[in-house]
Formats: structure tokens, C-alpha cells, sequence
């Protein structure tokens, strides 16, 4: 290592963060097309990532929020393990590093040549569509505590010091419905984060260790920068909102969420007090996912080009009281909490900064996870629905709105892979709200299964409609069916073949007033 690290100038530091980017990208890239399930090779249900040594992220590809906003703890958490070169940490566990359990993180220290002095780590999340549990597809709308939601793993080498670890790698699939699906997707992983290294040694052999160590420094600082920038032409004060999940699948009730977002000079506090306890069913928060949205919350608000780092995090602080369902304690059940909660949050947190500057009307605010399966395939997906409207035009139909960014599942792979036909895919026009400009619209997905099979719905916004902004109008809420049974926002069934599953998704809030339009 030099002894001296040079600052680098405003064009290299530039050419830097994008060759960066680009290997977190073509670790995606590695990922996807080596993935076995069409829930990563189809619907992309994955982030890569790089961190430095101390676990702060440097560059991440443009891939799941939810997933990139909480991969610093799984960097940390494997850090206390003492990695040494040649290890390729996994977990999954909640309270230690993970997300949901479905969710399984690889973590890989980079060296440079033949230093054992570790640079940086390679990180990839992929959601692996069973990971055992009580029912197929490992997130059941019923699960009481995180064991029934499948295999827990906390930070254990995969790999140590170059030799695979098969004994762990037999666990894991001896506690799942699809090992060999299992498998490969796991490999997909192991591959991407070996480009990882590649790719940077090489751009090291290129631009000189200095210059890399440089870019990590700089472009950290200059992302932070930005983001301090971005808040101090926020008015100072305290903004407050509340809102809401739909029941845990236990009760129907209303779970309060409360914030409060206090801007004070280039820095940001977000305050949860007065929001519900833990509760019974799986909506409650380990403190990764609730951190992992409010950092989504306020990276909307800079600009596009501002590259995605830990340099976005420094400014913010966060409270959550302990044993809140947005800092639940072991063994809270929370696979629900990843993907619905963490969705609620970031509306909320949004709708507290929207007192003190623009921002577009509420989207769906959902990922309307649907999950079928049976004792040996799984299918899991996310749908979109509408995107809110805002100053700048109407929001878009269909679409991936918040936490989640990833693809549907194309109706000829769906009919190939599972014993399942699409019935109906399409846009539920009108579902929008009513403004200047018009929220976007849900869609329609019927899904026929074909041969018994176990049901999981968990979703929201079925009894609130997303807000409108500005004047506009409401967004309508969900629905859910199996045949003519109308199924609450988190539902498990058993199916027979000739059984249908309807999912109506929300529409976005409208902006503006109707006549004005």
C-alpha cells in the first residue's frame, strides 16, 4: 500500500464512480444469467453491491432499495467473524446482518494480488423463492415467529480460504423444497461475487492502488456532500405523520405507524416514537429494513446522477424504540415486514418531508407478494400497480413502485416452469386517482392453478387507497379473490387444481385538482 493517497480531480473521480458502478453492475449481470430460478433470472429479484474495508457501501448496481439500504449490516456483521482472504461468508438471519430469511446474502473480501491486507467486499442478495419454513415458498401470510418462516443462518463461511464448505451447503439443502434450484442460484451468487475481485484488481492494475483507494474515500465524501446539500435547502423543523398496515394476519386491524422527521441545518433525524409495538403476526421490522428505508426515502430526493453510497446514509440518524414492529426482537416473526412494512415507511417518511418540500402523490405502496406452491416448486412474485402523479406529469401504469424494482414474471416462462396458467394480465384502468394529472393504474393477474398447491398472499393498501397530492384524488385500494371468496390483505389457503387466484393491484395517487387538468 502507498503511503500517500492522492485527492483525486473532479474528472477522474467521475470516471472512477462509474467504472466502480459498473463492476457492482456486471456482478448483477453474472448473477441473473447464472441463476436457475425465474425469480432471480427473470424477475431480477437481486442487488450486488461493494463496500470498502471497513463496511461502508461504495457503489451498488441499480437494483432492490430495500435490499442495498440494509447490505451494510450483513458487511458489518461478517467483519466480527474475522474474515480472512479466500472466505465467502453467507446469512441470512434478520437480527444478524439479513432482511428476511428468503433473502440470502454472500459476502466475499477482495484482495489485491497477493496481499492479505482485505480492500474491499463484493456483496450479492438474491431471494431464494423457498428456504423451507411451513409452507412453500417460505413466506407464509400465518407464520407467529421467525423459525416458522424457514432456515436460519447466521454468518458462516460458505467458502473458507478458497475450500468449499459442503457440509454447510448440505444443510442448506437438506431444510429446502427446490435444493437444486437451491444450488444453482446459490453458485450464480459465488460467481459474481469471484467477478467482483476480478474486475477490481484489474481496474487497480490500471489506475494504481492509490488512485482506487482514493476513489473510495472521494466518492463516498462526495455523495455525502451532495446529500447535506440536498437537506440544508430543507426548512428547518420538525414534520410529523402517520399512516398505517393493514393487520399482521392475525388481526384486521390497523397497525399505527407515527414519524417524525426533524431537519436541523445538513442533517436528518427520524424519530418512530408512538408506533405500535411488536406484534403477533410477520409486518414487524428488524431495524436493517427500517433503516433501510428511510435512507430510500431521502435518496428520491437527490439527483439521479448522485452516485448511490454509503456518503447518502451520514447525515441521517434514526430512533426506532426497541421491541417496536419497526425494531422487532428475536424471535419476531418478519418476513412480511421486508417487503410490506418497509413500504409503509418509506410513505410515511416521505409524507412527513413533503410538509417541507415536492414530492409526488403516493404510489401503490405495496409489493403484492403472491406465493404459491407445493411440496417440491415454488413460484414467488411481486406485482407492480400505480405509480403517483406528480408536478411533472401523470404516474405511470403497472409499474414497481418504492422498495421493490424488480420485472414480472413473463406469462411463457410462468406456463413453463409451474403447473399454473395466467387467466387474465391487464391494466385496471381507472384505478388512479382523479387530479391534473392522474395517478397510474393496477393490473389484473388471475392465476389458475393446475395441481394442489398451498396459497400466501401478503399485501396491503386493500382498505386505503394511496393519497392523492396537490388536490388530487385517492388511488383505489386492492383486492384480493380466490374464486368468489373476497381474501383479506394477508391470506394463506390450500388450492385445488381448477382454483383461481385474483389480485386487483392499487392505483396511484392523483395530483392536482381534477379541473384543473
Amino acid at each position: 500500500m502507498s503511503d500517500s493517497q492522492p485527492t483525486l480531480d473532479a474528472i477522474t473521480l467521475s470516471i472512477m464512480a462509474r467504472a466502480l458502478a459498473g463492476i457492482a453492475e456486471e456482478m448483477g449481470a453474472v448473477l441473473i444469467r447464472g441463476a436457475y430460478s425465474s425469480n432471480i433470472k427473470e424477475r431480477r429479484d437481486c442487488s450486488a453491491a461493494l463496500t470498502d474495508a471497513n463496511g461502508r457501501m461504495i457503489c451498488q448496481a441499480e437494483h432492490i432499495p430495500v435490499h442495498l439500504g440494509a447490505m451494510q449490516d450483513s458487511v458489518l456483521a461478517v467483519i466480527e467473524k474475522n474474515p480472512v482472504p479466500g472466505d465467502v461468508f453467507m446469512l441470512n438471519d434478520p437480527f444478524a446482518g439479513g432482511n428476511h430469511l428468503p433473502d440470502i446474502t454472500l459476502v466475499s473480501p477482495i484482495t489485491l494480488g497477493d496481499d492479505d491486507e482485505i480492500l474491499a467486499y463484493a456483496v450479492t442478495r438474491a431471494h431464494h423463492s423457498d428456504i423451507g419454513g411451513m409452507r412453500p415458498g417460505s413466506m407464509p401470510a400465518d407464520s407467529r415467529e421467525i423459525y416458522q418462516e424457514g432456515l436460519v443462518i447466521p454468518p458462516v463461511r460458505l467458502v473458507a480460504a478458497g475450500l468449499d464448505n459442503d457440509e454447510i451447503m448440505s444443510i442448506v439443502l437438506a431444510n429446502v423444497r427446490t435444493p437444486d434450484v437451491r444450488r444453482g442460484d446459490l453458485r450464480a451468487q459465488l460467481a459474481a461475487n469471484h467477478r467482483a475481485g476480478v474486475r477490481l484488481r484489474e481496474l487497480a492494475e490500471q489506475r494504481g492502488e492509490p488512485t482506487l483507494r482514493a476513489a473510495f474515500t472521494d466518492v463516498l465524501a462526495y455523495t455525502e456532500r451532495w446529500t447535506r446539500h440536498v437537506i440544508a435547502e430543507l426548512p428547518d423543523g420538525v414534520y410529523r405523520a402517520e399512516s398505517e398496515i393493514e393487520g399482521d394476519g392475525v388481526t384486521l386491524d390497523d397497525i399505527p405507524i407515527r414519524v417524525a422527521v426533524t431537519v436541523e441545518g445538513d442533517a436528518l433525524h427520524v424519530d418512530f416514537t408512538g408506533t405500535a409495538d411488536a406484534v403477533a403476526g410477520n409486518v414487524n421490522c428488524p431495524l436493517t429494513v427500517t433503516r433501510a428505508a428511510c435512507y430510500f426515502a431521502l435518496r428520491t430526493l437527490l439527483p439521479a446522477d448522485v452516485p448511490g453510497n454509503a456518503g447518502a446514509y451520514a447525515p441521517v440518524s434514526l430512533h426506532a424504540p426497541e421491541g417496536s414492529f419497526v425494531n422487532a426482537r428475536r424471535p419476531s416473526a418478519v418476513v412480511a415486514g421486508n417487503v410490506e412494512t418497509s413500504q409503509r415507511l418509506t410513505d410515511t417518511v416521505l409524507l412527513a418531508l413533503g410538509q417541507a418540500t415536492e414530492v409526488p402523490a403516493q404510489g401503490q405502496g405495496t409489493m403484492n407478494n403472491l406465493i404459491i406452491g407445493g411440496a417440491d416448486w415454488s413460484y414467488y412474485e411481486t406485482l407492480g400497480g400505480g405509480q403517483g402523479a406528480s408536478r411533472a406529469g401523470p404516474g405511470a401504469s403497472g409499474r414497481h413502485v418504492g422498495m421493490t424494482n424488480t420485472l414480472n414474471t413473463p406469462v411463457e416462462a410462468f406456463e413453463l416452469e409451474y403447473p399454473m396458467r395466467v387467466a387474465r394480465y391487464e391494466l385496471a384502468y381507472d384505478t388512479g386517482g382523479a387530479g391534473q394529472h392522474r395517478g397510474g393504474d393496477g393490473f389484473y393477474r388471475d392465476i389458475e392453478v393446475l395441481a394442489p398447491a398451498t396459497l400466501s398472499l401478503i399485501s396491503d393498501r386493500r382498505r386505503h387507497g394511496p393519497a392523492g397530492r396537490n388536490g388530487g384524488g385517492n388511488g383505489q385500494p386492492g383486492e384480493n379473490r380466490l374464486n368468489d371468496e373476497l381474501l383479506p390483505a394477508k391470506a394463506s389457503r390450500q388450492l385445488e387444481p381448477g382454483d383461481v387466484i385474483s389480485v386487483r393491484t392499487p392505483g396511484g395517487g392523483g395530483w392536482g385538482e381534477a379541473d384543473k387538468r
